[in-house]
């Protein structure tokens, strides 16, 4: 039987990538093999359970839109997971992947939307990143799109020399995410200005909107 370790399936608001805003089936599988600086997900390192295919399938199915998101945790680490977005596809589904970048992303269904995380050095996991995951190696797949959380100044300016340096804003769209509750989104959007950045400034909506400090209508 074809099985992923899951460990979370629910119903949200996409904050991230070009999706932003729409209803969405977010699958979060357990198991991650890095440990970014900045992860706000850790309860997904190890806790999970076992499901099929055709149960996580069944699942997505109980809510009424075409956008579903495969995220982690790490989803390439679990070999089924390519048979699980290709019948998401199949079941015309809107799919895409959130993935660390490291692992070769070649056999994903090329129908999958790809967000990429380039790990900046402050993540803690600099130089993690997969050459084989860069444009000229996934043949210019303007799906793919690259993310960058940006921790500090030293980040902005590292992000902007590797998309300039492998050619990653021609073909694609360039996220750069500020590290939430750790770089002011007004410093970010002003220096990617003054920068003359082609980065597209990207906030993590879904924590604006579940934030337990706002105020209902």
């Amino acid at each position: 039987m074809e099985t992923i370790k899951i460990n979370e399936i629910f119903y949200s608001i996409q904050g991230e990538s070009s999706y932003v805003g729409q209803p969405t089936v977010f699958i979060r599988t357990s198991g991650c093999h890095l440990r970014c600086t900045y992860c706000d997900t850790t309860y997904a390192y190890n806790d999970g359970k076992l499901l099929s295919v055709d149960e996580i399938i069944k699942s997505v199915a109980q809510h009424k839109t075409r956008y579903v998101c495969v995220t982690g945790g790490e989803p390439l680490l679990q070999k089924h997971i390519y048979i699980l977005m290709k019948k998401l596809c199949d079941e015309d589904y809107i799919v895409s992947l959130e993935t660390s970048g490291d692992i070769d992303c070649a056999k994903v269904d090329p129908r999958v939307k790809k967000i990429i995380d380039v790990k900046t050095p402050d993540s803690g996991e600099a130089g993690k990143f997969s050459e084989k995951n860069l444009p000229v190696n996934l043949k210019n797949d303007v799906k793919t799109e690259y993310k960058f959380v940006i921790c500090s100044k030293e980040d902005f300016s590292w992000a902007e020399e590797f998309s300039t340096r492998h050619d990653l804003f021609r073909f694609n769209t360039v996220l750069y995410s500020p590290s939430f509750s750790k770089i002011n989104e007004k410093w970010l959007a002003e220096t990617i200005l003054s920068k003359n950045s082609k980065a597209r400034l990207q906030l993590q909506l879904h924590k604006y909107i579940w934030n337990p400090h706002t105020t209902g209508v």
